[in-house]
């Protein structure tokens, strides 16, 4: 492993668990950040699954990408209501995946459907119940951990980058069980410490449009 790529691992290391432990605290901050490569995914992901591409195979699939991704990180900066949607409509998209990756290793248009219904029902069950807390700490610890295990399945498995962000939770069921058992503790720990850390922090509502 070169200097240059073991720093990036470190720090990669590094922000995933600072995002594990500290995501409701660090949740301003992440939002353009959670909301760029987020709306990346889903737009790439989108043509993927449409058009029947590989994964970031084509020019259109990059464009969309990066569309959807500018569009959701300066949506979500300027209003909460839209980040709170959209830490929600991450949760529910990736639990589709997942689920619909356990049982199929490629993804398709079924596996999209079904992310992005469970998207809208958490979106919904979140801004009607006024969940936005506990799903913006549930959704950091477990895309923290997420971050941090699959960081380290690329640096000792040598799988491809690409290959785990087209389907991660089918990487780590692929590989040994280890991986998939530390990221449900590392997710399971990053949410219980986040409950306790922020008993009374509350974020507050914001929408900087009209403070512009």
């Amino acid at each position: 492993m070169s200097f240059e790529l073991l720093c990036a691992t470190l720090i990669a290391l590094l922000f995933g668990t600072m995002v594990c432990f500290s995501g409701y605290r660090l949740f301003l901050v992440l939002l353009p950040i959670w909301g760029f490569f987020f709306g990346f995914g889903l737009g790439a992901q989108s043509v993927q699954l449409l058009f029947g591409e590989a994964f970031l195979a084509s020019v259109t699939s990059w464009v969309v990408g990066f569309i959807v991704a500018l569009l959701f990180a300066v949506l979500s900066y300027l209003f909460y209501f839209f980040a709170v949607a959209l830490i929600a409509g991450s949760l529910g998209y990736g639990l589709g995946v997942a689920i619909m990756g356990i049982f199929n290793a490629d993804l398709t248009i079924l596996t999209w459907i079904v992310g992005i219904v469970l998207a809208i029902v958490v979106i919904g069950i979140t801004l009607y119940f006024n969940l936005a807390k506990y799903v913006i700490i549930i959704a950091t610890a477990v895309g923290g951990a997420a971050a941090t295990i699959g960081t380290l399945i690329v640096g000792v498995e040598n799988v491809q980058l690409l290959t785990i962000a087209e389907n991660p939770v089918q990487v780590m069921l692929s590989g040994s069980f280890i991986w998939t058992l530390l990221f449900l503790v590392m997710a399971a720990a990053g949410i219980g410490g986040q409950i306790v850390a922020n008993r009374n922090y509350e974020i507050a509502a914001y929408n900087r449009y009209a403070e512009m």
